[in-house]
């Protein structure tokens, strides 16, 4: 029986020192892998799991010349590239109307034009291993409804899990490309969105299994989409959100 066993195999996790990075890393550091995660600002506290750290390396996932150095990083210490998580991503909340063309350009370039780049990469040297790869980007259901007031972050979203079936045809049969569209996840920046606890609590009690997500919710459905237990499965798009949101005329309709 195939195992969620990944000793041995390396992993790089982009935006992976905090949030859902962090615990995307943390998982695939119990299981074995070596983990690298990049990130745009240096840390102390670099994800671990009983004594293994990650390797931490500083970068900026919009600049093409950083994803080359985190690569070759990567394939100069370990050897070689098993998995690529593309997580970094976000946006803080503008107005369409007045956003600035350079803001919308960069959001676009942080959540879509990023993972293709740093995923043309890394398929660069998957290709070149009898195992090949996995690729993973993590998209968001912002991209399959409405996101007002991250009008931007949602289009790039929905672009990424186009990406996505696109990469995974032209990548086979060696290398492995899925989405996960990730809901609403409780994390240290949390409040930023949703305000303070109550707020969240309001928030948690409108997806149908009643709480917020956390990292390890997603890291959970990462290390199953880059197992061998995922062998057959390429160009999906795996939603982890605990059931969606409900529908805001079911609450208007019981008001």
């Amino acid at each position: 029986m195939e195992t969620l066993n990944f000793t041995d195999k390396v992993v790089i996790v982009t935006g992976g020192s905090a949030g859902i990075g962090r615990g995307i890393a943390e998982r695939f550091l119990a299981a074995g892998a070596h983990v690298v995660v990049c990130a745009r600002l240096p840390t102390d506290d670099p994800p671990a799991h009983e004594g293994r750290l990650a390797t931490v390396l500083k970068a900026d996932v919009r600049d093409l010349d950083h994803i080359d150095a985190v690569v070759a990083e990567t394939q100069s210490r370990f050897g070689r590239l098993d998995v690529l998580v593309n997580n970094a991503g976000g946006s803080p909340s503008a107005d369409a109307a007045i956003a600035s063309p350079r803001f919308s350009a960069a959001i676009i370039a942080l959540n879509l034009t990023a993972p293709l780049n740093f995923s043309q990469r890394a398929n660069a040297l998957m290709q070149q291993q009898a195992e090949g790869g996995v690729i993973l980007n993590i998209a968001s259901v912002s991209g399959a409804r409405p996101s007002p007031g991250t009008a931007a972050y949602g289009a790039a979203k929905a672009g990424l899990l186009n990406l996505t079936t696109s990469l995974a045809v032209e990548w086979a049969p060696r290398v492995r490309v899925n989405a996960l569209t990730v809901g609403l996840i409780r994390t240290e920046k949390s409040h930023l969105h949703y305000g303070d606890e109550a707020g969240l609590d309001a928030v948690a009690a409108t997806v149908p299994l009643r709480r917020l997500g956390t990292p390890h919710d997603v890291a959970g459905a990462c290390l199953f989409l880059a197992s061998p237990l995922a062998a057959w499965i390429s160009g999906a798009c795996l939603e982890v959100h605990g059931g969606g949101e409900a529908p805001a005329f079911l609450q208007a309709a019981r008001s």
